[in-house]
């Protein structure tokens, strides 16, 4: 018989939980619309399955950002998922390095461990996503 689980292992069985059901929500709007549109309209028909789905998101929060303990400006995330997944949202051509190290500066400025790359251009979404931990 296995013991019980650990405050990690249940916390990464959460996370995936939600990555997977954040993942759900992206096909279904792909799947509807197709690649080839703009961002915007993308990340509002994702919040539009989130909501159906009753899954909990903020939209475009604001960050801050610092250098040197002082504020630059701020800047905004697509989505924060469930308190715990950053999720940036594309519609590209091809994901550049750039995009990565987007999404985790946002992670980071975020203090999230989590986040999902999303690029709604693929010809299959399943090859326009990326999970990165940090």
């Amino acid at each position: 018989m296995k013991g019980p689980q650990s405050l990690r292992d249940t916390e990464i069985d959460r996370i995936n939980a939600i990555t997977s059901q954040i993942i759900g929500a992206a096909i279904e709007v792909h799947r509807a619309l197709g690649p080839g549109l703009l961002e915007p309209l993308y990340e509002t028909a994702l919040c539009i399955e989130l909501d159906d789905r009753r899954i909990a998101y903020q939209r475009q929060p604001r960050v801050e950002a610092f250098y040197k303990g002082r504020r630059l400006g701020a800047y905004r995330v697509d989505l924060i998922v469930e308190e715990a997944v950053v999720v940036e949202i594309k519609g590209v051509t091809t994901l550049l390095p750039v995009f990565d190290a987007q999404l985790l500066t946002y992670m980071r400025a975020t203090g999230k461990r989590v986040g999902l790359l999303i690029n709604f251009n693929a010809r299959l979404l399943k090859e326009g996503i990326r999970r990165m931990i940090l």
